[in-house]
C-alpha cells in the first residue's frame, strides 16, 4: 500500500479498529489540507464509512501551537450547544501510534464554499440561506454559555484586543525584511482607540464561509478548523467575517460570498444584529483591526515565499501580488480606522 506522508497506516488501523470496530481491512487516508498549518485527511474504511483525522504539521512544532487536545476539547464541548460541530471518535496524545498527536471525528457530508466557482454552482436562494446561517451560527457561538460547556478556562477573558495587537505586530516586526510603515502606524491608531470589551464569549478566531461544512439546504452542518479558538471580545469574529467578504481584501481574488445572493456587509451587520445583544456601533474599529491583523499574517507568509522555504510555491510573480496585498491591507485598515469619528 502506497505510505501517506504524516500517516502510520498499520498502527492507525489498530487504533480506529479499537474504537469503532469492523476496521478487517485497510484504510485509505486522502490529505484534505496541508502545509505550514495543521495536516487533515479524510479516512475511508472498505465498508465506506468515513472519518477525519487531524494531525499537526511534519516536523518540529511548537505544541501550542498546534495542540491536538486543545481543539478537541473545543470540539467535544460544543457538542450539545446548538453550534452544529461534528462528532468525536477519539483523542490520541501517545507519539508512537502516529508520530505525534492527534484526533478523529465523523466526516460531515456536505460542501465547503472554497471559490467564486463552487459558489456559482449553488442556486442563489441556497447562496442567501448560506450567507443567513453563517452568521446565525456565529451568533450563537458567542451566546454559548462558557461555564455550562467547560471552557471558562480556556483563555484569558479581559483584554483580547490589546494582546492581539501586542502579538501580531511582534510577529510583523520579526517576520518582514522590508520597511511598510503603514502597518505599524496603523497599530498605533488602533491601540488609541481599543473599545470596550463587551463581555466575553468564545472566538472561533477564523470564521468565514469556506472554514464551514455547508448542507445542500444551505445550512452550515459543521463549524471546523478550531485552532485559532480562544476567549475574548467576539465582535472580533464579526469584522473577520465582514473583512474576508471584501474583494479588498483578498488580493485580486473574489470571495465566493461576492457572488449574487449572499448577504453584502451591511446586511451581514443587520442580520448579526438581529441575533445578539451587543452593540456594534464600534464594529468598524474591528473591521480595521481585521484588515490589520491579515496584513500581519500575509507578511508572515510573503517573507517565507520569498526566501524560499514553502518550497510549493516558485512563480514570483505570486510571491510580489502577496507582497503588494500586505500594503493594501494596511492601506484598508488605515483608511477605515481613519473614517471613524474622532475619540471623544
Amino acid at each position: 500500500m502506497e505510505e501517506t506522508a504524516g500517516i502510520d497506516h498499520d498502527s492507525l488501523v489498530r487504533w480506529f479498529d479499537g474504537r469503532v470496530g469492523g476496521i478487517d481491512g485497510g484504510l485509505e487516508f486522502k490529505l484534505i489540507t496541508g502545509g505550514r498549518s495543521n495536516l487533515t485527511f479524510t479516512v475511508t474504511d472498505e465498508h465506506g464509512r468515513c472519518w477525519v483525522l487531524r494531525r499537526p504539521p511534519m516536523g518540529h512544532v511548537l505544541a501550542t501551537a498546534h495542540d491536538m487536545a486543545r481543539e478537541h476539547r473545543i470540539i467535544c464541548a460544543l457538542a450539545d450547544s446548538g453550534v452544529p460541530v461534528p462528532a468525536i471518535v477519539g483523542l490520541c496524545e501517545d507519539d508512537d501510534v502516529n508520530g505525534a498527536p492527534f484526533y478523529v471525528m465523523d466526516f460531515v457530508p456536505g460542501l465547503v464554499v472554497r471559490d467564486v466557482t463552487i459558489a456559482e454552482g449553488v442556486p442563489v436562494e441556497v447562496r442567501r440561506r448560506m450567507g443567513e446561517s453563517l452568521v446565525e451560527v456565529l451568533a450563537r457561538l458567542h451566546d454559548v454559555d462558557l461555564d455550562a460547556v467547560g471552557l471558562s478556562d480556556l483563555g484569558r477573558h479581559g483584554g483580547y484586543i490589546e494582546r492581539q495587537l501586542k502579538r501580531w505586530r511582534t510577529q510583523f516586526v520579526n517576520a518582514t525584511t522590508r520597511d511598510i510603515p503603514r502597518v505599524l502606524e496603523v497599530h498605533e491608531l488602533l491601540a488609541a482607540r481599543v473599545p470596550a470589551q463587551q463581555g466575553v464569549g468564545i472566538v472561533h478566531g477564523d470564521y468565514r464561509l469556506d472554514n464551514c461544512m455547508m448542507s445542500s439546504e444551505g445550512d452550515v452542518a459543521a463549524v471546523l478548523d478550531w485552532e485559532l479558538c480562544t476567549l475574548g471580545d467576539v465582535l472580533a469574529d464579526v469584522a473577520g467575517m465582514i473583512a474576508y467578504g471584501d474583494a479588498r481584501t483578498t488580493g485580486g481574488t473574489p470571495p465566493p460570498t461576492t457572488v449574487e445572493g449572499f448577504p453584502d456587509t451591511d446586511e451581514v451587520r443587520e442580520m448579526y444584529a438581529s441575533h445578539s445583544t451587543r452593540d456594534l456601533v464600534d464594529l468598524d474599529f474591528y473591521v480595521a483591526f481585521a484588515c490589520w491583523r491579515m496584513a500581519c499574517i500575509v507578511e508572515g507568509v510573503y517573507t517565507r515565499y520569498k526566501a524560499g522555504v514553502m518550497g510549493d510555491q516558485d512563480d514570483p510573480l505570486l510571491v510580489e501580488v502577496f507582497g503588494q496585498r500586505v500594503g493594501d491591507l494596511a492601506d484598508l485598515a488605515h483608511e477605515t480606522i481613519s473614517n471613524l469619528p474622532k475619540v471623544r
